[in-house]
């Protein structure tokens, strides 16, 4: 089993900045990519970015190119979201997520292990 933790929500005006953490703990050897997801409410969960660990290769969903980082330190078992230029719209709860596989990284289903999020609230 693998433990994931955010922290870093809260909330920000228009055009401000957030980095959200991501914990990692037990059997994370087991893990290959790192994801954040994003659910809104009244919304499905949607993807945000993914990073594979080993390569370090990032994918970001297109409403959030340019403006936000996806970033691992693999000493530590972290993940980070630097998130720039924050609009109301990214007002959502921000999901950790892990996959043991490369099947279906940007849909929630092609994780294993989810925490629990944190709350981003962008204001006008």
């Amino acid at each position: 089993q693998v433990q994931l933790v955010e922290s870093g929500g809260g909330s920000v005006q228009a055009g401000g900045s957030l980095k959200l953490s991501c914990a990692a703990s037990g059997r994370t050897k087991s893990i290959y990519f790192m994801a954040w997801f994003r659910q809104a409410p009244g919304k499905e969960r949607e993807f945000v970015a993914v990073i594979s660990l080993s390569e370090q290769r990032t994918v970001y969903a297109d409403s959030v190119k340019g403006r936000f980082t996806i970033s691992s330190d693999n000493s530590k078992n972290m993940v980070y979201l630097q998130m720039d230029s924050l609009q109301p719209e990214d007002t959502a709860v921000y999901y950790c997520a892990a996959a043991r596989s490369s099947l279906n990284i940007i849909r929630p289903g092609g994780y294993d292990f989810w925490g629990r999020g944190t709350q981003v609230v962008v204001s006008s």
